[in-house]
């Protein structure tokens, strides 16, 4: 995608997050002029390690879920990114009910809603999840191998987080076939995320090893498609670079790695304290991204290895200590 000079103006929603920040680096490195809006600052480790102390990126502290959004339409970007985002774990806990509904679902709904007001927003590129894909493709009560889950796959979102991203791909569509049908549009489904700094459970043992605490490895059997936050805002960004890509889009690295192997790489960077195993809490789960669209659309893959990912996140954790 060529951008004159004029035009080169990105909003980027949740940008003090795992991704976000990532994402930031990636774009000013690239010349762009960033407005970067999270409920929280940007991290100062972050800020430093990432160079984002950058006079063409200006982060605001706001909560979109109520604040007035009018410095978003006043910026006028030709593309927004939009990653602002809440989780807990897979089986959400009944505090998430109003959490979910105001930091996914409502300030989603807000943030879909000023692009009426934004004429010169060109592209929208949404992190979704691929918890909007049916559990019942790829858990079960016995071991099996890992399920590749493509664009096509059976949708019956596994929890109220998936709901909320599976409503806000849907409002995406409702806006482009009634409101803006020349707005690009890419729903990004992301896999299981880690990286520097983040609540992930990769990140939390790294650290709990760094303090000699013993670990506690519930599920061992499981896969995941984990993909490093690095190589996910650099997804994002390569699919914003592609004019071919819209619709909905896979964004993992086509990897299924079992609870226990990251335990056994985690191991061989770094001595970790026995770990307990506290054994098969819910179904198996076995599951991996099918990133061919991924591929064909943008002539890309990430190529971050778990092993690579959680040896810079050593790195990052051993650095703030």
């Amino acid at each position: 995608m060529k951008e004159s000079g004029h035009n080169r103006r990105v909003l980027v929603t949740g940008g003090a997050g795992v991704i976000g920040c990532e994402l930031l680096s990636i774009l000013l490195n690239n010349n762009f002029t960033v407005l970067s809006v999270d409920k929280n600052p940007l991290p100062d480790e972050k800020v430093e390690l990432l160079s984002l102390n950058n006079p063409n990126l200006t982060h605001l502290i706001k909560d979109l879920s109520k604040d007035s959004l009018e410095q978003l339409i006043d910026f006028k970007p030709s593309a927004i990114f939009h990653l602002a985002a809440v989780f807990e774990r897979s089986k959400e806990s009944p505090q998430f009910w109003n959490i979910n509904w105001n930091e996914n679902t409502l300030l989603s709904h807000r943030v879909v809603d000023i692009v009426r007001e934004i004429p010169s927003l060109k592209s929208f590129v949404f992190a979704s999840s691929y918890l909007i894909y049916s559990p019942e493709l790829y858990m079960c009560e016995h071991q099996q191998a890992p399920v590749p889950l493509n664009e096509e796959s059976h949708v019956n979102p596994r929890n109220i987080t998936g709901a909320s991203k599976f409503y806000t791909e849907k409002e995406l569509e409702f806006l482009k076939e009634y409101i803006a049908p020349e707005l690009r549009i890419v729903n990004a489904r992301i896999y299981r995320v880690y990286g520097k700094g983040s609540r992930d459970i990769v990140s939390r043992w790294v650290r709990a090893a760094l303090r000699n605490e013993e670990i506690q490895v519930y599920n061992r059997q499981n896969r995941f498609d984990f993909i490093y936050a690095r190589d996910v805002a650099l997804g994002l960004y390569n699919l914003y670079l592609s004019e071919e890509s819209c619709g909905i889009v896979n964004l993992g690295c086509g990897i299924s790695t079992s609870i226990g192997e990251v335990i056994t790489a985690l191991s061989s960077l770094i001595s970790v304290k026995q770990s307990k195993d506290m054994g098969q809490v819910e179904q198996y789960e076995a599951s991996t991204a099918d990133i061919i669209v991924l591929r064909n659309l943008t002539g890309w893959e990430p190529e971050t290895s778990i092993q690579e990912g959680i040896r810079h996140i050593i790195e990052y954790e051993r650095g703030i200590l």
